[in-house]
């Protein structure tokens, strides 16, 4: 299974990878600021028509096209491009994000960017590993010491005011803040160290599902904003090395008082 996920993750980089270094994308708005291009939807069909291939009983949940519902106990959740927008303008944070869930628990995920060539991988119980080696969250317990991701969400031109409030909330009590413009990259990066923690709202589950197995496979921990148990359906994520877990939370709870 982990080598199939490798395999079509890195066909669709491989698109990803060419169409980055093209001058004239076909790009499309779902939204004011929400785009798609034509990246997005080959990418997909790669993925999607490899699964139903070799697994034409799972179902799959996937960005560009509606949810299909499966006989068999497993489902994929899919995010051909995370990073569009990082994608249109050459920012070079763009990653293919697939899970897998079985029994309604997560088992397996990869994230890879095409154009680092960097591929984040975890298996239930096996672990977390960057281009095959093993990745651990880091040791920082305090948050003045640390370096936070976060990002914003497609309604921030109505709600920027209300995000802003998280955002400086972190930003004078931590090292810095940072904002890649990936969910699933920052997720990964939270695993490997490179960020010691992650919050953000309104995220969908493709964008969540993959990295969060590898976080927690690092030994980092997931919940809501409040510090309940999470799923991948939720609109809430706050990831972190767990030492900074509660820390975060509390910043978090009372950001807009």
């Amino acid at each position: 299974m982990i080598e199939f996920l490798r395999t079509i993750a890195q066909a669709a980089g491989e698109k990803i990878r060419s169409a980055y270094y093209q001058r004239n994308l076909n790009i499309e708005h779902k939204g004011e600021i929400d785009l798609v291009t034509e990246v997005d939807i080959a990418c997909e069909k790669i993925i999607v028509e490899a699964i139903k291939e070799n697994f034409p009983t799972d179902s799959i949940l996937a960005e560009e096209s509606a949810e299909t519902s499966g006989s068999s106990a497993r489902r994929w959740i899919i995010d051909p491009v995370d990073g569009t927008t990082n994608l249109a303008h050459r920012f070079p944070f763009v990653a293919v994000s697939i899970g897998v869930e079985e029994n309604g628990r997560l088992t397996y995920g990869v994230v890879y960017n095409p154009i680092l060539d960097e591929l984040f991988e975890a298996q239930l119980g096996k672990g977390a590993y960057l281009n095959g080696a093993p990745i651990q969250v880091s040791n920082i317990d305090t948050n003045k010491n640390a370096l936070i991701a976060t990002g914003f969400p497609y309604d921030r031109w109505q709600r920027g005011e209300y995000y802003i409030r998280e955002y400086l909330a972190f930003m004078q009590r931590c090292q810095a803040v940072r904002r890649c413009g990936s969910a699933a990259i920052d997720l990964c990066y939270c695993a490997c160290g490179r960020v010691d923690g992650f919050f953000e709202r309104k995220l969908h589950p493709w964008d969540m599902a993959a990295g969060s197995l590898i976080l927690t496979e690092a030994g980092g921990k997931v919940t809501r904003f409040d510090g309940s148990r999470w799923h991948y359906r939720d609109d809430t994520i706050l990831a972190s090395n767990s030492k900074l877990h509660r820390e975060m939370q509390t910043i978090l709870a009372h950001a807009h008082d």
